[in-house]
């Protein structure tokens, strides 16, 4: 009996193992620029606005939203090599290590998107020195 049990919880973890794994190592490939409510911007691939904040900025691009920051405002990781800069924007992308994952840069400041933002649509564009990466 007990070692069905066992057979029967190494094979649910492998499931759940096989499932989980593409899912936590994918990132996504912020090169696009979209139509928002507050005029062009760098977006995800999922079309959501992504975001420096003043307070990073202060602290000359080191990490500074962490914890629940970092739960309302998720890092934009990256996988693979992304362009340093996009046809008609001045800003230079970049990486920076985070947990063992690159993170997006936008002329050196960590980059974020906000956890209440939908596809083509800024809600915090200047609140509490979060800034959207205009065009």
């Amino acid at each position: 009996m007990f070692r069905a049990s066992l057979v029967r919880a190494m094979l649910v973890a492998a499931v759940v193992a096989a499932v989980l794994v593409p899912v936590a190592s994918a990132g996504m490939q912020p090169v696009i620029e979209v139509k928002s409510n507050v005029g062009k911007v760098i977006a995800t691939e999922k079309k959501l606005g992504i975001y420096y904040w003043d307070t990073e900025k202060a602290a000359k691009g080191k990490i500074r939203c962490t914890g629940q920051c970092a739960v309302e405002w998720p890092p934009v990781y990256v996988t693979g090599k992304i362009p340093k800069h996009l046809k008609g924007v001045m800003a230079t992308l970049g990486t920076i290590k985070r947990g063992g994952k690159q993170q997006l840069t936008v002329n050196g400041l960590p980059a974020y998107t906000y956890e209440g933002d939908t596809a083509g649509v800024v809600k915090c564009d200047g609140v509490d020195g979060w800034r959207a990466v205009k065009v």
